[in-house]
């Protein structure tokens, strides 16, 4: 595709916000595609792998800070690579009707914005709710816990592949519920370090598909790179509870509008 300066401007806002909020990558990168004009397949085809070179930064600096459980990770991916796979085969077969494809993942797309923005809206009460649980059974049987955190990583593996978001917001909702007593940046770290694997096989399944545009990718990548660089840095200068609301509530009508 040409060059068009304002898919740099949406990489720069988008790697902004990631920047100073840490969510909103895939849930905000994959609309402001759809709305440029882009098919729903090779938005969320670029968006994964947009996501996974932009995350490998995260990891080494989350890794380098030991804010990295490698055992969860471990856990996840366990369920989420599988789970992308069978999902990329099921698309796979699903592609001689272009249109039928585009109408699952736009659909499947509007209803991973609207539990991302629930999920961002309602982050503390949750947060709270599982640390009042802590003792309970499920947290206390490393059996029982490690088979939720295999179900969590199928319920990202699918989401993922289908809409390219999902793996933030969501996957760090979940984390805080069934580890309460894990520090948040070993939890934020741990889900950066599990949405690289997932966002590059699933990316990559869907590039084997014809769904990547590398002139996209590099145009999306010119303005995200600085631009998380720069949030990253004002962090704290803007209320995030301001943030996170404003954006939660944006995702939540465009995923209405996706769906109805």
């Amino acid at each position: 595709m040409n060059f068009q300066i304002g898919l740099v401007v949406a990489g720069l806002v988008v790697g902004f916000i990631v920047g100073m909020t840490g969510v909103g990558g895939g849930s905000l990168m994959t609309p402001i595609l759809l709305w440029f004009g882009i098919s729903p397949t090779t938005a969320v085809g670029t968006d994964l792998l947009y996501a996974a070179i932009t995350k490998c930064g995260g990891v080494y600096v989350h890794n380098k800070k030991k804010n990295i459980n490698w055992t969860i990770t471990g856990w996840l991916s366990l369920g989420s690579i599988p789970a992308a796979l069978l999902t990329l085969y099921v698309l796979h077969i699903l592609n001689a009707d272009t249109t039928a494809l585009n109408a699952v993942i736009k659909y499947s797309l509007g209803w991973a914005l609207v539990f991302t923005s629930v999920a961002i809206l309602f982050k503390k009460i949750i947060l709270a709710f599982s640390q009042k649980h802590a003792g309970d059974k499920f947290h206390r049987e490393s059996k029982t816990q490690n088979f939720l955190t295999v179900a969590i990583g199928v319920l990202l593996g699918v989401t993922v592949t289908l809409t390219s978001i999902g793996a933030g917001a969501l996957g760090t909702v979940t984390l805080f519920f069934l580890y309460p007593l894990l520090p948040t940046n070993r939890l934020v770290g741990t889900e950066i370090a599990h949405a690289v694997p997932l966002t590059l096989v699933a990316g990559l399944g869907h590039a084997s598909m014809g769904n990547l545009d590398l002139a996209l990718l590099g145009q999306l990548l010119m303005g995200s790179l600085p631009g998380i660089y720069v949030g990253s840095m004002l962090a704290g200068k803007v209320p995030d509870l301001f943030l996170r609301n404003a954006l939660a509530i944006m995702l939540f009508f465009v995923g209405f509008k996706l769906i109805t």
